[in-house]
């Protein structure tokens, strides 16, 4: 079966007036139908290049990339009808038009003929939750409706790959929790397919809730291509447990508790006459929690809050180097 992506040793050069500089070297991986992949990089990783190159924005300087089949530099054409690209924010639609009357016009771009421009847009609207608004003015919408709406002319033409970049940029909360649910049923198979999807945000919750794979560049470099819960096994903790205790500083029991691996992080100030302790905890096991209570600071304890260690932790860790 034919990958609907595959990169392959992408390296990509920029002259400049000292040299060239090197976005992405060497890079290769593969993603079929109905995965999600989330594509992480601290700034200048080279993530948007990559984009560029897979959309065929850009050229790469040497390797390959390919698009269900079909390499993106000889099939330009082909592969642009087999892809779509949709980006964060507001901008890029026709206010004036209804978002019905938008996907029509995308999708006649797209090149889908008469016949099936009416059900298409119809059903794409369907898919983002946008039916009741359809035949309302874009200006009239809000920006996570917009959004949405720039989802829906991403699927017009039933792309093999859609690539997703900070879709939920800008969005609140409750607005950024709808369209991830509206992505998780496009990759669970809503549209009728089940679409690969290259998902990049540097909100990784976004990646945390929607991906199977993360891919991570550093440096122009792919360092790490690995399932989304193998790569959060490499957290150096499990969780952080914070304690707050009423009134003076506590006594802080000594930190020996090198067997279990319990480490005191932070001992501060906290609010009206309160103070705060941070400990770490690397894995939930009873000598774990033996060693958590016999450190508690001694007082009146006034909040104890667990946070699992995400997605965010790990990252940055990986972009320190550790974890390797």
């Amino acid at each position: 079966m034919v990958n609907a992506l595959e990169v392959c040793a992408v390296s990509r050069g920029f002259r400049t007036r000292s040299g060239t500089v090197e976005a992405l070297r060497e890079v290769s991986f593969s993603a079929g139908g109905g995965e999600v992949v989330g594509l992480l990089g601290l700034n200048g990783a080279g993530k948007t290049t990559l984009i560029k190159v897979i959309s065929t924005l850009l050229l790469p300087t040497s390797g390959s990339v390919r698009v269900a089949g079909i390499d993106v530099a000889t099939g330009t054409r082909q592969v642009r009808r087999r892809l779509s690209v949709v980006f964060g924010g507001d901008h890029g639609l026709y206010g004036r038009l209804s978002g019905l009357d938008n996907a029509r016009f995308f999708g006649t771009l797209s090149g889908l003929d008469r016949r099936r421009l009416e059900r298409r847009a119809a059903d794409v609207i369907a898919m983002v939750a946008l039916e009741k608004v359809a035949e309302r003015p874009v200006e009239t919408y809000s920006r996570g409706m917009k959004q949405r709406l720039h989802l829906a002319i991403g699927l017009m033409a039933a792309p093999t790959l859609l690539m997703l970049d900070e879709p939920t940029v800008g969005l609140d909360p409750i607005e950024a929790d709808r369209l991830r649910r509206v992505i998780g049923d496009l990759a669970a198979g809503s549209a009728g397919y089940r679409p690969c999807i290259v998902l990049t945000s540097h909100y990784l919750r976004d990646i945390e809730e929607l991906a199977e794979r993360v891919v991570i560049l550093q440096e122009g470099r792919l360092t790490h291509d690995l399932p989304l819960k193998e790569l959060l096994r490499r957290a150096s903790a499990a969780a952080v447990v914070t304690v707050r205790v009423r009134g003076e500083e506590p006594v802080w029991p000594g930190d020996d508790g090198e067997r279990s691996g319990v480490r005191l992080v932070d001992a501060r100030p906290g609010e009206a006459g309160s103070w705060v302790a941070r400990y770490e905890v690397p894995r939930w096991e009873p000598a774990t929690l033996t060693e958590l209570a016999r450190r508690w600071p001694h007082g009146e304890i006034a909040d104890v809050r667990v946070e699992p260690v995400g997605l965010e932790r790990v990252f940055h860790d990986l972009s320190r180097g550790a974890g390797r």
